[in-house]
């Protein structure tokens, strides 16, 4: 199989994505994402850009801004997810924007941060949107906006997850079901993995 055509993807170090204070670069990458799928979603993230003060701030209610990762292997073939300690599902690695409005960094950040995988790159163009309520323990429900990347990890990899999660799989997409995960995942996984699957194969 041929290796997979990595030059669009960015390393942790790449200037293009130093964090950034500006809510328009996050409004840019939600933006990209322009299919008709996801057009409601978008639209309800540029609302809570609009008006709420701090959406990049966890304490932001109704919700605020997340970045998150599809971590796909080398081969393009499976994916690697989490069993959330605090939420007790299974989901891909990401987190809260903090203020930083590189949400393509962000993203990144988090899913070493998780895995404990080194030498992770990301594709700049976010490939999905979610907005989703969550319950941690101990806080009011609230909403995540969610802006969602391709992460690829370098070949070989094991992941040696952090305390955020119980445990780290490896899958392909058809065991998603039996680990109950939801519809964001999976349309996560569909997207990301043809864009992996492009970026092996040669295509744009």
């Amino acid at each position: 199989m041929a290796p997979m055509d990595t030059s669009p993807l960015l390393g942790a170090d790449d200037p293009r994505l130093a964090p950034s204070s500006r809510v328009g670069d996050a409004w840019a990458a939600i933006a990209a994402v322009s299919d008709l799928e996801l057009a409601p979603v978008r639209e309800r993230m540029r609302r809570l850009l609009a008006t709420r003060p701090h959406p990049l701030d966890r304490r932001e209610r109704p919700g605020h801004l997340t970045g998150s990762a599809l971590v796909v292997d080398a081969a393009a073939e499976r994916i690697l997810v989490l069993l959330h300690t605090k939420l007790g599902i299974w989901v891909q690695p990401g987190g809260h924007a903090d203020g930083d409005a590189c949400l393509a960094g962000v993203a990144l950040c988090e899913a070493g941060e998780e895995t404990g995988i080194t030498g992770l790159r990301v594709h700049p163009r976010a490939v999905d949107l979610d907005i989703h309520e969550v319950h941690p323990p101990g806080e009011d429900p609230h909403l995540h906006h969610d802006v969602r990347f391709l992460v690829v990890a370098p070949p070989g990899a094991e992941p040696n997850p952090n305390h955020e999660s119980r445990e780290a799989r490896w899958i392909v997409p058809d065991e998603l079901d039996a680990l109950g995960a939801d519809t964001g995942l999976h349309r996560l996984a569909r997207r990301g993995l043809a864009l992996a699957c492009r970026l092996r194969d040669g295509g744009p």
